[in-house]
């Protein structure tokens, strides 16, 4: 780890994107709910349904993508992300980073106009979910276009450069962002609406209200503190941070 860069100014408008519901609160959440809380406008946009997040062979997929769409917009009310909840809809384990879903993410980022995009690092050595790895390559590719005007000419928005890429789930961070305790509680907040992903994802038994949720709060926590402390923070979130002009 080598850090280079820390603490950007809170952005007027941020756009996260994550393969799944749940992924951006795990990868940036601390950091969203803190710059949500300065005014900037947080928009999370989710390139998957959700339709296989479950153990239950026999789980109704059509009722769980319903599910986990509300769960994803009430984990941002929970953050208190006040901008747009994107869902794309494509079918989960079968994301593919082509020129479609690329397209796609771009006029977003055209018609959003983030100052900082936000995205699963595509180049994570050993990252077992297609998804992810998907989704992290569509980010930054969807970045690449939407700076450029010629690229999808036929979304007639105006082309638009973020200022800053963060990628999370990095191998080997460059940029720390901190967080405050109720910053990192908000997170947890968010991360527990995604109820249909307390067993496959938080270890938590749906009926459970005390050692196992306990327990989840306590990785959550611990994590926002190790992270925090090769930059001497308290609490803080890792990222790759990546130049947007090259």
């Amino acid at each position: 780890m080598i850090l280079t860069s820390r603490d950007l100014p809170v952005p007027e408008r941020a756009l996260a994107v994550g393969a799944h519901p749940d992924d951006v609160e795990f990868g940036a959440g601390a950091t969203l709910a803190r710059w949500a809380s300065a005014g900037c406008e947080v928009s999370i946009l989710v390139c998957t349904d959700g339709s296989k997040g479950s153990w239950d062979p026999d789980a109704d997929r059509t009722e769980l993508v319903r599910t986990r769409a509300a769960e994803q917009r009430a984990a941002a009310e929970a953050l208190g992300a006040r901008g747009e909840v994107v869902m794309l809809g494509r079918v989960d384990g079968d994301l593919v980073a082509d020129r479609d879903a690329i397209s796609e993410v771009a006029a977003w980022i055209r018609r959003l106009r983030p100052d900082v995009l936000f995205g699963h690092d595509p180049w994570r050595r050993h990252r077992l979910h297609p998804d992810h790895r998907a989704a992290g390559t569509i980010a930054v590719d969807a970045l690449v276009a939407a700076r450029d005007p010629h690229f999808f000419p036929e979304h007639g928005l105006e082309h638009h450069r973020p200022g800053a890429l963060l990628l999370f789930e990095a191998d080997v961070a460059s940029h720390v962002e901190s967080a405050r305790a109720e910053d990192v509680e908000r997170k947890i907040a968010a991360l527990e609406e995604h109820r249909s992903q307390y067993e496959t994802t938080m270890f938590i038994n749906e009926g459970d209200e005390g050692g196992e949720r306990e327990r989840f709060r306590r990785r959550i926590r611990d994590r926002a503190a190790e992270c925090g402390r090769p930059a001497g923070r308290a609490h803080a979130e890792l990222f790759a941070r990546l130049a947007t002009d090259r």
